[in-house]
């Protein structure tokens, strides 16, 4: 198989499934709007805003329309994200509803280099808004990530938060020009190669790996490059020793609240011209998720936090488990003022964030907290006696039309072996009925968990036989509303566990 993509069996299916409706129902609830755009865009579509790294990840496909086989007149792409083809979206329809507030959930593609929680296909979830320049907008997504996050029970995490006019501020900072003449070498002791144009911005790129790689390989690549863990030469950007400790003094600034950053970093940027506004702009929005409850335990001012794509123009944020920081950022974002209007000529801005919800599900997966069961089933009805079948197939469909799931079991022989099929999808309850429940008027309801939990605790065989954990008898006339209750219950135990 294709490195970096993958089969998901039922199991890891049926977890993906649950994350995306939590998810889903989330979004719903903040007035967010479904759209679906085409995997294929044209190649223009997508480079025109990608930036160099991102353009280098684009998995490029021949044009069927197209009759030349050397020279395609119209190559297309994969898209790698949700957000450009969203950008096309609202340039190409005018008349959609201002501000216009999407969600989409699909495959996107890059062609990166496969690592822990990353692959080349994987599916975005993504919340827009298009159309409003207030930063309640940016603090409404961050609230939705958090609400998010919350839904999905991930365990503690945290949003954290910047801004890429702040990252700006930065360049001028450190007296960092927008272009720079950078002479790369192709190894630690080969001499600088040919002049090469880089845009002062690339800092961004190289400071969002901080994590990634750690400061010293950051300090490496901003200055000289370096060689990375697979022994690649990774070029620099060709900085000086004190542009770079100025980089360093910026993203040195930590602190447990929100407040205590601003403090830092006003007195940092005392004498940039522009620093103030863009400081206050920040410290509203820190006010305003202050007053809606989310405290700096759950979003957390990281002047860290740049965001790889190119297009972002302002406030950027991220999330992380903060039991799981090796896999990174699993919810990220940011507002992106300029990217319709490459498209419209109109500037309108906008502001968004993406969930990665296969890196996500591996996280979970990791820390074993990814949802356990398989089946969309919520009964099993075992077939005990086969020449009852009929009477099986009839109680299924009288089951599936009073709207509860179930399956009726069609695989080998034994009581056993249904018990066992039942636990490896996750069917909370069995439906048992033979012969002699049948001459009693009765049902058994066997309830998979509680009969594993209590016959774990039963070490006498007679004690199990009399006791039969975990099963009940209702009379047959009573099997729905029993079935309901005990279901109601089951879900119940599940949400506090």
């Amino acid at each position: 198989m294709f490195r970096g993509v993958r089969d998901l069996l039922p199991r890891e299916m049926a977890a993906r499934q649950w994350l995306i409706e939590r998810i889903r129902g989330v979004y719903e609830r903040y007035g967010f709007l479904p759209l679906e755009t085409p995997a294929l865009e044209h190649l223009d579509v997508l480079t025109g805003s990608a930036g160099d790294e991102a353009s280098q990840s684009i998995f490029r496909v021949r044009n069927p329309d197209d009759p030349s086989d050397e020279q395609p007149v119209d190559r297309l792409g994969l898209r790698f994200d949700l957000t450009v083809p969203l950008a096309r979206v609202v340039a190409q329809y005018r008349d959609l509803p201002r501000p216009f507030r999407r969600y989409q959930v699909s495959p996107v593609w890059r062609a990166d280099r496969p690592d822990r929680g990353r692959f080349r296909e994987f599916i975005q979830f993504d919340i827009d808004s298009v159309g409003v320049e207030s930063n309640v907008a940016d603090v409404e997504i961050m609230a939705a990530m958090c609400d998010t996050l919350s839904a999905l029970e991930v365990g503690p995490f945290r949003v954290r938060f910047s801004s890429r006019r702040i990252l700006n501020l930065l360049l001028r900072y450190a007296e960092i020009p927008d272009t720079l003449i950078v002479r790369p070498r192709r190894t630690a002791d080969s001499p600088p190669g040919e002049p090469v144009e880089r845009a002062g911005a690339d800092v961004f790129r190289v400071l969002d790996k901080l994590e990634k790689i750690g400061r010293d390989n950051v300090r490496l690549e901003l200055t000289t490059g370096y060689a990375d863990k697979s022994g690649d030469w990774v070029p620099g950007l060709g900085l000086s020793g004190e542009q770079v400790d100025r980089i360093d003094r910026f993203v040195s600034i930590q602190g447990d609240r929100r407040a205590e950053v601003l403090k830092q970093l006003s007195a940092l940027f005392a004498d940039v011209p522009g620093a103030a506004d863009e400081i206050e702009s920040l410290s509203d929005m820190s006010r305003q998720l202050e007053m809606l409850g989310y405290g700096d335990d759950r979003v957390a001012l990281d002047l860290s936090v740049a965001r790889g794509l190119a297009y972002y123009t302002g406030p950027v944020f991220e999330a992380i488990l903060l039991d799981a920081p090796q896999f990174g950022s699993v919810f990220g974002g940011g507002r992106y003022d300029e990217l319709v209007m490459r498209f419209s000529g109109e500037k309108l801005p906008a502001t968004g964030a993406s969930i990665g919800v296969d890196r996500l599900l591996a996280a979970l997966v990791h820390l074993d907290r990814a949802p356990k069961r398989t089946a969309a089933a919520q009964v099993l009805v075992a077939v005990v006696d086969r020449p009852m079948m009929d009477e099986y197939l009839a109680m299924t469909f009288e089951l599936r039309r009073a709207g509860i799931a179930a399956e009726l079991y069609l695989g080998g022989k034994g009581m056993g072996r249904q018990f066992k099929y039942a636990d490896q999808l996750g069917i909370p309850v069995v439906v048992v009925y033979g012969g002699n429940e049948k001459a009693r008027g009765i049902v058994v309801l066997k309830d998979m968990q509680a009969g594993l939990a209590r016959s774990a605790e039963i070490t006498d065989h007679q004690d199990w036989v009399r006791e039969r954990p975990g099963q009940t008898e209702v009379p047959h006339g009573e099997m729905i509303p029993a079935l309901r209750k005990l279901l109601g219950e089951i879900e119940g135990e599940t949400s506090k566990s």
